[in-house]
């Protein structure tokens, strides 16, 4: 049998002066400015799953989301710029008739629960948003309509899950021609009669439908507050018929030409945000747009701009529009990677992005206007690059550069330029 040795016995007078001076340490420490309890970073977790949680949002795009909705007691919650502590941003138009945002730290008192209003704390902060969605209890308004991204960003047509992505035509009612597009006729429409929803018919011959169809199990699973969401196809007649969310004011590169002039500075570096937010989210679920242009970005009621047909010109059977040497070809928004070796990538979408933002200063002006696409394939191979829009100031133009680098890997990642553009907002001079 084996003896185990005894535990080396402990003055039990010392023991406790040690315990409660390593106590008063610790306590001092959570007395501390910048010191984040544990319950700060669990409660991260239970948060996230909230419909009004906004993370990595800024104090600037919080205004501006809320602002576009417009609405009443319309909040969000966001991380603050002091890492592991949340705001509430609130919009009311009960101080002026123009709105205004109140922005409220999420205090946590000295036994660990979460407060807005002091009186009134709780174990977490899905509670305190609970309260107040029923009491203002000191605040400006009450917690009425929450605008976070994961809200919105669910269509309202929910009820095309990826099992239900085959829509039965008769549930649609066809209404007022919105256009032409590259595959077919567009349409208002409604489904349901209740949800207004854009319907593309696509003309025989058009495009490889096999393939597509395919494909639009993916896209469809693709859901971001700046990608115009794709709510299903209709399998069951020819022609095939593509249902997407409905833009009120459609395509950007009209917008721009037609109300360009109108917009201040502010709104088209916010128009650029918004396609760079969309196109983040693509780059992180390596899907590449291979057709990025303001042709290709649509506008809503509010003006917010979100990115279209993402991945579409792969179905495409016209070879006018597939060949770097059809007159169709978007030379003019293609890095040299493309144009000689039809290399795609999301480095590809970013000098693409480059060109929109450049469409964007210049209010729709069409790139190269007055060079052939043999010889803007020409000068893009010696280095020619855009000239700079008179609305875009210079550091503004510095971005727009970067994205057009000879190298594909010399060009920045979307996260990267959407960091430089939110810089570029915050600090506008």
């Amino acid at each position: 049998m084996v003896a185990l040795p005894l535990p080396v016995p402990v003055d039990s007078l010392a023991f406790v002066l040690v315990f409660w001076t390593v106590s008063q340490q610790i306590f001092s420490l959570m007395r501390n400015k910048g010191f984040i309890p544990s319950n700060y970073v669990t409660e991260r977790d239970r948060i996230e799953a909230n419909l009004w949680y906004c993370k990595n949002i800024t104090r600037t795009e919080a205004e501006q989301l809320l602002r576009q909705e417009d609405k009443e007691g319309g909040f969000v919650v966001r991380e603050s710029s002091q890492k592991g502590v949340y705001t509430v941003s609130v919009y009311t138009k009960t101080l002026s008739a123009n709105g205004d945002i109140k922005h409220y730290q999420i205090k946590i008192n000295e036994t660990g629960q979460f407060f807005l209003a002091e009186k009134h704390t709780f174990n977490s902060i899905p509670d305190v948003i609970h309260y107040h969605e029923h009491n203002a209890a000191g605040l400006v308004t009450r917690l009425r309509y929450a605008v976070g991204p994961m809200g919105r960003c669910v269509p309202p047509t929910s009820g095309f899950s990826s099992e239900k992505w085959d829509i039965n035509p008769s549930e649609l009612t066809f209404m007022k021609e919105l256009g032409s597009g590259q595959f077919g006729l567009v349409r208002l429409g409604k489904w349901r009669a209740q949800q207004k929803v854009a319907i593309k018919a696509i003309r025989e011959g058009a495009m490889y439908e096999e393939d597509f169809i395919e494909e639009a199990k993916v896209m469809m699973r693709l859901c971001h507050l700046k990608l115009v969401q794709l709510y299903g196809v209709c399998l069951q007649q020819r022609p095939l018929l593509i249902v997407a969310e409905f833009m009120e004011n459609g395509c950007l590169l009209n917008f721009l030409r037609q109300r360009g002039g109108t917009l201040k500075e502010a709104w088209l570096l916010s128009m650029c945000q918004d396609v760079c937010e969309g196109m983040e989210y693509l780059e992180a679920q390596s899907f590449i747009h291979r057709d990025l242009a303001a042709r290709n970005c649509l506008v809503n009621e509010h003006n917010v701009v979100k990115v279209c047909d993402f991945g579409m010109t792969r179905y495409v059977l016209d070879n006018q529009y597939t060949s770097s040497s059809g007159a169709k070809f978007p030379v003019k928004w293609s890095p040299p990677e493309v144009l000689h070796f039809s290399k795609y990538s999301s480095k590809s979408d970013v000098w693409s992005f480059g060109v929109v933002m450049w469409e964007i200063y210049s209010e729709g002006r069409t790139p190269f206007e007055n060079r052939s696409n043999s010889e803007v394939v020409s000068d893009i191979t010696r280095g020619v690059r855009l000239y700079r829009p008179h609305r875009a100031s210079q550091p503004l133009y510095s971005v727009m550069y970067l994205c057009w680098h000879e190298k594909a890997q010399g060009r920045p990642s979307f996260s990267e330029l959407l960091e430089e553009i939110r810089k570029l907002a915050e600090n506008p001079d």
